[in-house]
């Protein structure tokens, strides 16, 4: 028992030294005054989030690329889909809209934020929800929705036809930086 005591005694011992002296050779508020505290990440689908997860869908080769075909021009000739997005935890909270549009031979991004196009058709447009908890920790798109963690409304067979990059999107939803409430 004493030689468990010790050896704890001893590990307690160096990690506390350890600390002591990283927080002593790191700068005082007092001492530095240009420090700034870091800038916290917008509410999870709060519109500021939105637009963070347009501009991550505009940096995704497999989002941009693989939906640039058929998905993309299958907008009922308005020129852009849209795909809402909400958390069915977040009572209080709207939810957020992007818009998708054939931009330069890619599925660009042109729109993340509020809610802009209140009528959705769903032979083109996409309606998804979860919980807090499923949106980040989806796995497949395709068990997601068997299992209902994930709610869609939408072109069902367009949705079969691109799981894959219906799967990165889905990443992406979990990836982008948010305060998230406890799930």
């Amino acid at each position: 028992m004493f030689k468990k005591m010790t050896i704890a005694a001893i590990l307690g011992l160096g990690l506390a030294g350890s600390t002591m002296a990283v927080a002593a050779d790191a700068p005082s508020a007092a001492t530095n005054s240009t420090t700034q505290a870091p800038a916290t990440a917008p509410a999870f689908m709060s519109p500021a989030w939105a637009q963070n997860l347009c501009t991550a869908w505009n940096n995704s080769p497999t989002l941009t690329d693989k939906l640039a075909g058929s998905w993309a021009k299958n907008n009922g000739g308005k020129g852009y889909k849209v795909m809402e997005v909400s958390d069915s935890n977040m009572k209080t909270t709207p939810p957020v809209q992007l818009e998708i549009a054939l931009k330069g031979g890619k599925a660009e991004c042109i729109y993340g934020g509020p809610i802009k196009v209140t009528k959705l058709n769903y032979n083109y447009d996409y309606k998804m929800w979860a919980t807090t908890h499923n949106w980040h920790h989806m796995g497949s798109p395709m068990m997601a929705m068997m299992w209902g963690d994930l709610n869609f409304k939408g072109p069902k067979m367009e949705a079969m036809e691109n799981m894959g990059p219906f799967s990165a999107f889905l990443k992406l939803v979990k990836d982008v930086p948010a305060t998230v409430p406890a799930s």
